[in-house]
């Protein structure tokens, strides 16, 4: 399944890896308005901080949504003509996880959505699958659920990169200049 639009990129790679970094640019270089979709939700400090330097580094040209919970919702409703970053889909599944929310409706949406959306499309998501086993069962639980999404989000994707050390590496489709 690929997108209907012009294209969906997949960004992967480990946290700190340099995927948003190189899935701003690879928008930016679509030349058509941008439009950030945030998963995340403030729980701390921490979380802001980052948030905020991720906002720095984008700067002013993003049209910012918020949407933690309902992805799908928000994709639908993107103009043919924009250029959209979901950053990003491991905070996304964290939201519902933690909200106990019924994760194979909320995928089966959300990749619905995916394939339906006019605009060009790119989804950061984390690899968590390369580590060691998690200790306790609700990490063990989210790593296969990230997994399983991963998969999904990657059939769907025409180009999907992975990106570690800041380095892009393209697993399928066409090259993006990022």
């Amino acid at each position: 399944m690929a997108n209907m639009g012009n294209f969906f990129l997949l960004v992967v790679g480990g946290a700190a890896s340099g995927k948003s970094a190189y899935a701003e640019n690879a928008m930016k270089n679509t030349g058509k308005p941008l439009t950030y979709i945030a998963t995340a939700q403030v729980w701390d400090d921490e979380m802001r901080a980052k948030i905020s330097a991720h906002a720095a580094r984008r700067g002013a040209d993003w049209t910012v949504i918020e949407a933690p919970f309902d992805l799908a919702a928000a994709l639908r409703a993107l103009p043919g003509d924009s250029a959209v970053l979901v950053d990003c889909a491991t905070l996304w599944l964290t939201n519902h996880m933690l909200a106990d929310h019924d994760l194979a409706a909320a995928e089966d949406a959300l990749i619905a959505a995916l394939a339906a959306c006019p605009a060009q499309v790119c989804v950061v998501t984390n690899e968590v699958g390369q580590g060691i086993v998690p200790e306790n069962a609700l990490a063990r639980r989210f790593r296969e659920a990230q997994g399983r999404l991963n998969i999904r989000l990657a059939q769907a994707a025409g180009t999907v990169v992975q990106v570690t050390v800041g380095l892009p590496r393209v697993l399928k489709g066409a090259s993006c200049d990022g």
